[in-house]
């Protein structure tokens, strides 16, 4: 048998086994123990080597080859790809805060990238001077810098640039640089963006929800106004011309508070999960009906969300991820707008 590698499996591991042989094999290239072009062992080899299951291996194979990371040859059996396939780009990927959906963002990112790129991750948390230590200690070390800009002001207020943080981008190279989830048209050059349409976005996804918003005497936005990670102030504009435009009775909180006045008939938009939770434990509390006597709107789809039931107004933070792996891979210098989702569910 073909066994120039080791293929690590911990029984006693929660990871999936397939996983672990997808992950071993792709260490075993980086590290060197494994060549480009070479040949590696069957899914019957595998299975017979390793004590597992016949599809465990199928599928570690199937997700190998997705990734690009193993070919199949017929009649001669499975071989590493060549070597313009799996040549690795140093990428420095530098985010505002480590949140879920942030980390959705980088997570479906890396998974995309796969082999193709080493991923440094860095978090600035909303802080200028660090943001622009960050990118000075690393100029010129990477070959890709993905980058989300958001800053809060000396009054916690949202910033989405200052003229030394666009001092310190115009320094990247245009075609080293990729812009997430916030841009900067200014910038001189061509360079890669995927970007939110914060009040356009928040518009036409309260739009779809209308028929339901109108089952509700009351719209409520908890905008938390200042924060050490703050929120564009253009999903407080967007949401504000939602509701004149359509003539709703509408309200703008700063947080959820304790023992709130809980009016039935009231729907609210949260952005902060401390506002959420707050909030669910409050209409639990006095015995009101989520979907019926209260409604509830999140900013931003999380796993638990979903789970709860809870209707959210989203970009779509996986796509997000997978889109910047693409043009990172393509080199793109393209100006896209990330997708935004009004999902539905059983809290309004």
């Amino acid at each position: 048998m073909t066994q120039t590698f080791d293929i690590k499996i911990n029984a006693n591991s929660r990871i999936p086994k397939y996983k672990q042989i997808v992950d071993s094999i792709i260490a075993d290239i980086s590290n060197g123990n494994l060549k480009v072009g070479e040949k590696i062992p069957s899914i019957n080899e595998l299975s017979e080597s390793c004590y597992l299951s016949r599809d465990t291996v199928e599928k570690a194979y199937k997700q190998l080859k997705k990734q690009k990371v193993i070919i199949s040859v017929k009649g001669k059996g499975y071989y590493t790809t060549k070597t313009d396939l799996i040549s690795k780009s140093n990428i420095f990927f530098l985010v505002n805060k480590s949140s879920t959906y942030k980390m959705m963002i980088y997570n479906s990112f890396v998974e995309a990238i796969g082999v193709n790129g080493h991923v440094n991750m860095y978090i600035y948390h909303c802080d200028e001077s660090l943001f622009i230590k960050a990118l000075e200690k690393n100029l010129g070390a990477y070959d890709y810098y993905v980058v989300m800009p958001h800053f809060r002001d000396e009054n916690s207020n949202h910033v989405s640039y200052t003229e030394d943080v666009l001092s310190i981008l115009e320094q990247i190279p245009k075609d080293k640089l990729l812009m997430l989830d916030n841009t900067k048209p200014g910038i001189k050059g061509e360079y890669g963006s995927i970007y939110q349409d914060f009040q356009n976005d928040i518009y036409r996804a309260l739009k779809e929800g209308l028929e339901k918003i109108r089952n509700y005497d009351k719209l409520i936005l908890v905008y938390p106004d200042k924060s050490a990670n703050p929120y564009p102030r253009r999903i407080l504009k967007g949401f504000q011309q939602f509701c004149r435009e359509y003539d709703l009775d509408y309200e703008v909180l700063e947080e959820i508070y304790d023992d709130m006045e809980l009016l039935s008939k009231d729907v609210y938009i949260t952005i902060q999960e401390r506002d959420l939770v707050n909030l669910v434990r409050q209409i639990r509390k006095k015995d009101l009906t989520l979907g019926k006597d209260i409604g509830i709107i999140s900013y931003n789809e999380t796993p638990l969300k979903e789970l709860l039931g809870i209707t959210v107004i989203s970009t779509d933070f996986k796509a997000m991820g997978e889109c910047a792996a693409y043009m990172v891979l393509k080199n793109k210098k393209e100006r896209v707008k990330n997708v935004f989702k009004y999902i539905e569910r059983n809290s309004v």
